[in-house]
């Protein structure tokens, strides 16, 4: 496990170690105008509606970490993902906390875009 016993949140510096490792897959589960505006490097999005349906394209291997604005929907999908046997976190406090954390967004003039 990535985190610490049950917990699902990971701090930003945590996620960007892993995804700087190519430990995990990135999951922006935000709207598209949302994604278009700013997202993490090496993410892939999954509308939160397609989760569902995009279940088994995930690797069922690698940890995922999934990740919106402010980390409440992400909070559920993470959850979800674990009920189903997934090794799924959470991105701390989401977007904004990764970027309050000093960490980069592409493009690099991306910024989070409000809900």
């Amino acid at each position: 496990m990535l985190g610490s016993g049950k917990d699902v949140e990971l701090d930003p510096r945590r996620v960007a170690e892993l995804q700087a490792e190519g430990r995990t897959e990135l999951i922006d589960v935000r709207e598209p105008y949302e994604w278009a505006a700013g997202r993490i490097a090496g993410a892939r999005h999954v509308e939160m509606a397609d989760l569902a349906a995009e279940a088994t394209s995930l690797d069922r291997d690698r940890p995922v970490v999934f990740y919106c604005r402010v980390g409440a929907r992400s909070g559920m999908a993470a959850q979800a993902f674990r009920r189903a046997g997934y090794e799924a976190f959470n991105l701390s406090g989401g977007l904004e906390t990764w970027v309050a954390a000093g960490l980069p967004l592409e493009p690099p003039d991306g910024k989070v875009a409000q809900h």
